[in-house]
C-alpha cells in the first residue's frame, strides 16, 4: 500500500504539469465567452437578432454557405442547451416538475 502512494504523488504532478495548457487555453475562452453581455453589448446583439429576424423574412438564409449554415444550426444548438440547463437549475429536479406545479405555481 505504501508503494501504490508513493507512485500516486508523481504520477498526480506528471498529470497536472500536463494538463496545465489545455487548462489555460480553456480558463481563457471561458472567461471571455461564459461572461454576461456588458451593458455596451446588450444593443449590438439586440441589432443582430434583428437581422437574423429580417433575414429568414427575405429568405436570405438561402444565400448562406454549408460552412455558415452549420455554424448557425450549433449556434441554435448551445442555446437550447444552455435553456435546458437553466430549466434543470431552476427546477432542482433532472426529471420534470414536482406535482403542484401547474398554473397555481409551486406549494
Amino acid at each position: 500500500m505504501a508503494k501504490l502512494v508513493a507512485k500516486i504523488g508523481p504520477a498526480l504532478q506528471t498529470a497536472m504539469t500536463n494538463a496545465r495548457p489545455g487548462l489555460n487555453t480553456a480558463w481563457k475562452y471561458a472567461r471571455s465567452e461564459l461572461r454576461p453581455p456588458t451593458p455596451g453589448e446588450i444593443p449590438q446583439g439586440i441589432a443582430g437578432i434583428s437581422g437574423v429576424i429580417a433575414g429568414v423574412g427575405r429568405r436570405s438564409w438561402r444565400k448562406l454557405t454549408v460552412k455558415e449554415a452549420w455554424l448557425n444550426t450549433l449556434v441554435g444548438i448551445e442555446i437550447a442547451c444552455w435553456f435546458f440547463v437553466g430549466e434543470v437549475i431552476a427546477r432542482r429536479n433532472l426529471i420534470g416538475y414536482g406535482p403542484g406545479w401547474g398554473y397555481k405555481g409551486h406549494h
